[in-house]
């Protein structure tokens, strides 16, 4: 084996500050060492906002915690006749997992709107809850299930409803030492109908308002109702005196008009760089009331079955557990990967991002720095056969496993694969920045569904960003090689 030289800084190309990074194997040790550091340390999940907010010098924490070898994390399982999502459960885990379509597909619908597919698969649930945004898309449809959330801390495990754990922006109720280990969600109640609706500048952006409407219905009557909203108040809003207009009625066209109208007139919002105030009270009473309808209209179909069979556990690719594994800031260390079916061993630091340790020391010069930030999708990559950000991925998390880059599409004899064919023959590229990171994503599309719809082409490819606007020619490209496969 090759042992190649550490890489050297690069300005952007790095995260710009040194830090320690610990591995804890156990759930006593993680809550050990935020005990022992306190506000030094920050949890790393997913790390798609942390290591954003690191690159953007708006947090410089002396040590990075990895939950990502501690086993029992990302688990999705049946629990007391409800659901218990793990706080590692990744976003795209719990769109696809059977239980959460079939039972709480509100939830589902929230995850769909969840940012980009690359984030979708790296981001988190714990994460998304413990950064205590406002706009924040699984909080609304998690608190209008009745969820709560399991805490373990110094003093031991606690729980309680996940409404009271935001405090405000970026607030939670997360003390000294203490982990967000799970998300439990409680049975639905006979006659639930749920609906997650979202407006947002771009289909990939956060939300400028988004909206959780939940209905139980009786008969022709409403038994019960919860209406949460993101980005509208400090916290994810219930409107509960929205809801107490609607419990023991008909929902008839005046009353849903009402219940949306003291909705808007419960919220709280500001005006910033997505939005006004005045606009997100309308798109409030105006989501309430599309929300309330499609709420009522599910409520009185039939129960799509339990989800306790096939499905039931969608974790992630389970890593081997070890021993806590700590690397003290700017050390080198060896870590083995497998990139393009060839077993490398690396030299790394903590703060070595996967992208340039595969550009610099593999001279893999297909994946390109483009945004930085996860936005533009020209560094994806496939690890461990999922589509992600590499621009956003610790290099030194990779040990043990597998990473795929633009090279690693072609044969062994240079020959290129169908869909980098397709790409040519529709002439799916320009500059061709963007298109390793295209190609990847896509691949990625094709493995899950190998004859997606337009729509689902360009619903999966939203977090792939082209310079030249050549989006038409590309999910041509995607399509062809999609429809080849139908056939």
């Amino acid at each position: 084996m090759t042992h190649l030289p550490v890489s050297q800084p690069t300005n952007s190309h790095i995260l710009v500050h040194d830090f320690d990074y610990v591995e804890p194997a156990t759930l006593a040790e993680a809550v050990e060492l935020l005990e022992r550091h306190g506000e030094r340390a920050r949890v790393l999940a997913g790390g798609t906002d942390l290591i954003v907010q690191m690159k953007m010098e708006r947090l410089a924490p002396e040590v990075l915690i990895s939950i990502g070898r501690i086993p029992g994390l990302d688990g999705i399982a049946p629990e007391d006749g409800g659901l218990r999502l793990g706080t590692r459960a990744t976003i795209a885990a719990l769109r696809r997992a059977a239980p959460v379509v079939m039972r709480y597909p509100m939830l589902a619908e929230a995850c769909a709107a969840f940012s980009t597919t690359q984030v979708q698969v790296m981001g988190t649930v714990g994460g998304n809850l413990c950064n205590g945004s406002p706009a924040s898309d699984t909080a609304p449809a998690l608190i209008a299930y009745g969820a709560e959330v399991e805490i373990i801390g110094p003093e031991g495990p606690r729980r309680l409803p996940l409404e009271a754990f935001f405090l405000g922006p970026g607030k939670t109720a997360l003390r000294r030492g203490e982990l967000l280990t799970a998300v439990h969600l409680p049975p639905p109640a006979p006659g639930t109908g749920g609906a997650f609706l979202k407006v947002s500048r771009v289909a990939a952006d956060i939300a400028k308002v988004n909206a959780a409407v939940l209905l139980v219905r009786d008969g022709d009557r409403v038994a019960d109702a919860r209406l949460v909203f993101g980005a509208v108040a400090p916290t994810p809003l219930r409107a509960r005196k929205a809801e107490a207009v609607l419990v023991g009625q008909r929902l008839g066209e005046d009353v849903v008009a009402e219940a949306a109208r003291i909705a808007s007139e419960e919220a709280s919002p500001i005006d910033d760089v997505r939005s006004t105030a005045w606009y997100r009270r309308e798109a409030v009473r105006v989501l309430a009331h599309d929300g309330l309808l499609r709420a009522w209209e599910r409520a009185a179909q039939p129960a799509r079955g339990t989800g306790n069979g096939s499905g039931a556990d969608a974790s992630s690719t389970p890593r081997a557990s070890r021993e806590t594994f700590s690397l003290p800031r700017s050390t080198p260390h060896e870590i083995e990967v497998i990139v393009n079916g060839v077993r490398r061993r690396l030299w790394v630091r903590p703060n070595d991002l996967l992208l340039n340790v595969v550009r610099e020391q593999l001279q893999l010069t297909g994946s390109k720095y483009g945004c930085g930030i996860g936005e533009c999708g020209a560094c994806t990559v496939l690890l461990d056969g999922q589509p992600v950000l590499a621009c956003l991925v610790l290099a030194v998390s990779a040990a043990g496993r597998e990473v795929v880059t633009v090279e690693g599409l072609q044969g062994p004899d240079g020959e290129l694969n169908p869909l980098q064919q397709a790409f040519i023959d529709h002439a799916a590229f320009q500059c061709g920045f963007c298109t390793p990171g295209m190609l990847m994503t896509a691949t990625s599309l094709l493995r899950e569904n190998p004859a997606p719809t337009e729509d689902e082409v360009r619903d999966y490819l939203k977090g792939n960003l082209c310079r030249c606007t050549g989006y038409a020619s590309i999910v041509r490209a995607v399509m062809s090689v999609g429809s080849a496969a139908e056939r």
